[in-house]
């Protein structure tokens, strides 16, 4: 995976930054771990600007979060609500569980949604929340882009200063990808396996 997206930012720059930095936000088998170091890398030779592949990689993060999110705001809580009472084993929630989140998700969405940036996994699955909270979008991409930002330029600045060796920045994020990705498989089965009905007049 990781020669076609250098190549990639090769051959297209800045472009080649938002394009890869879109899909890894719209699916999250393509990590940022894997990009983002490596325009550093390339900033740090003098092939590209600093502030560009900031700019390049935010812009990409924050545009690829849009589809989940506006899939969230156009499916709606009333039809995820409907999906709980018949298949609440599956969803893991019931109709009421489901209004808790989304008050909580409504007071602190926010501060949600820019922890979210920070993890793997997370990154995209906490637009989808955001919708169906109908967190207002200027407020999404407010705590978006700063979310994205702060991880952009941690990854950034780690290519930038080991250089030649920013490779071992994949070495040392990819297990947590894995690791976040086992939590949130294991959350959902103890989920599955521990849910109960509402009880009658919940």
């Amino acid at each position: 995976m990781t020669d076609w997206i250098i190549q990639i930012i090769i051959d297209f720059g800045y472009v080649g930054i938002v394009l890869v930095m879109v899909a890894e936000s719209i699916f999250p088998p393509i990590p940022s771990e894997l990009i983002i170091p490596f325009a550093g890398f390339a900033a740090a030779n003098g092939d590209l600007n600093l502030f560009g592949v900031l700019a390049a990689a935010t812009f990409g993060a924050v545009a690829g979060m849009l589809p989940w999110y506006f899939a969230g705001r156009l499916f709606g809580l009333d039809r995820v609500k409907w999906l709980a009472d018949r298949y609440g084993r599956l969803l893991t929630m019931n109709a009421g569980e489901i209004d808790t989140a989304v008050g909580f998700f409504r007071r602190y969405g926010p501060i949600i949604v820019l922890i979210g940036r920070l993890m793997p996994i997370i990154r995209t699955l906490i637009s989808i929340p955001a919708g169906l909270a109908a967190m207002p979008l200027p407020l999404f991409l407010l705590a978006s882009t700063a979310g994205a930002l702060i991880w952009n330029t941690v990854l950034t600045m780690a290519g930038y200063i080991l250089h030649d060796h920013y490779e071992l920045i994949e070495v040392v994020l990819d297990p947590l990808s894995y690791v976040v990705l086992a939590a949130v498989v294991l959350l959902y089965l103890f989920r599955v396996v521990t849910w109960k009905p509402a009880q009658a007049g919940e």
